[in-house]
């Protein structure tokens, strides 16, 4: 099974029933797909998800994602602190590095330096080439 990070962008363009990434959504719903998370990440998504839709629709998909038998809840204790332009974006790295994840599935220009960085080797890979592959 693919085990992947999701940067919040790329969940909510995942989400909507008409989009062309919803494939990544229902893939993980179906446990296709296990997505790793961290509080952090969870609290992050919970909070713009709140922000675009409803506290109740917000809450409604965390717990979705949290009771998921597929979901890797991963606590990281080892901050690398790679994306400097935007240090927000490493809890989705060091969550990545942490669960040992395939992708993290971002078209979020910053995390561009991962590519980079010899060590911890970190994937990214756009939401449009994911959905691609699972398709």
């Amino acid at each position: 099974m693919r085990k992947i990070v999701l940067d919040t962008n790329c969940l909510l363009q995942s989400l909507p029933t008409k989009s062309p990434y919803h494939n990544v959504w229902t893939s993980i719903l179906e446990g296709k797909v296990s997505l790793c998370v961290s509080t952090a990440i969870l609290e992050e998504y919970e909070e713009i998800l709140a922000a675009k839709t409803s506290a109740e629709i917000a809450t409604n998909i965390i717990e979705a994602i949290v009771r998921l038998s597929t979901t890797v809840h991963q606590e990281s204790y080892l901050h690398f602190n790679l994306i400097e332009q935007d240090v927000d974006d490493n809890k989705f790295v060091d969550c990545a590095i942490a669960a040992n994840a395939e992708y993290i599935v971002t078209n979020d220009h910053h995390f561009s330096v991962l590519k980079s960085i010899p060590w911890p080797q970190v994937t990214m890979i756009a939401l449009k080439d994911f959905s691609e592959q699972i398709h």
